[in-house]
């Protein structure tokens, strides 16, 4: 699945982009569930914070995020139940102070996994739906479809390795992509679609090419196809 992050052709980016809604009403069992709390994530969150006079997130905001999270990737009930404990004052001030410490990453990330049940993962949500151009979430989809960074360690320390890349990478399309705004938060978008296409065979991305480190690939089952159609001749 490396195949997508080793290109550096924003042309390819925008095709994988562009699926991306797809991607999401496709994947799992209750792909309404997901493309309503996704648009959330994706549109609505973003929009709430950057209307505030200092960022921050609400207790209430934060159980709905990870309710998100649960959704896209492993669900984990518990975790809904620890970090619903977490009171209305204290989410609000850990939340803006950690979108205060950045552009220190590391730092914001630290703060905001004082509060229970948040980790590296959860906390890279939060800073992502705030300040996408800084952070990007840890997706597992996405992490591993970066090469070097497997196995994935839930760690701050893992997590600064993984933003490191995207920032390297997304500054490499906008370099040769002028009209587009590559922010690391919408790598993660495309390297989640890409893996999860890809996992699931969809056909979504079945044309898209990827041209990166002296390999060509094609996404989904599409090597696969041929295969077959030879053996039924």
């Amino acid at each position: 699945m490396s195949a997508l992050f080793t290109c550096e052709d924003p042309a390819v980016w925008t095709q994988v982009h562009e699926k991306y809604w797809e991607v999401v009403q496709a994947k799992g069992k209750k792909p309404e569930k997901l493309l309503t709390l996704d648009k959330w994530y994706q549109e609505e969150l973003p929009s709430v914070i950057a209307g505030r006079s200092d960022k921050y997130v609400t207790q209430s905001e934060l159980v709905k995020l990870m309710e998100w999270k649960l959704t896209r990737g492993k669900f984990r009930p518990r975790l809904q139940q620890l970090v619903a404990s977490n009171s209305e004052e204290t989410v609000e001030k850990c939340s803006r102070k950690a979108f205060s410490l950045l552009p220190d990453v590391q730092a914001a990330i630290a703060e905001l996994s004082s509060l229970k049940a948040v980790g590296a993962a959860t906390a890279s949500a939060v800073l992502a739906a705030g300040a996408p151009e800084q952070a990007a979430f840890m997706s597992d989809e996405a992490v591993e479809s970066v090469p070097g960074l497997k196995p994935i360690k839930y760690t701050a320390k893992h997590y600064d390795l993984f933003l490191s890349k995207m920032v390297q990478h997304s500054k490499k399309l906008n370099k040769a992509d002028r009209g587009q705004d590559w922010t690391p938060h919408r790598l993660e978008l495309c390297l989640w679609a890409w893996a999860v296409a890809t996992r699931q065979q969809l056909p979504l991305l079945d044309q898209v090419d990827v041209k990166g480190g002296g390999v060509t690939e094609k996404c989904s089952d599409e090597e696969q196809r041929p295969t077959k159609k030879r053996r039924t001749k």
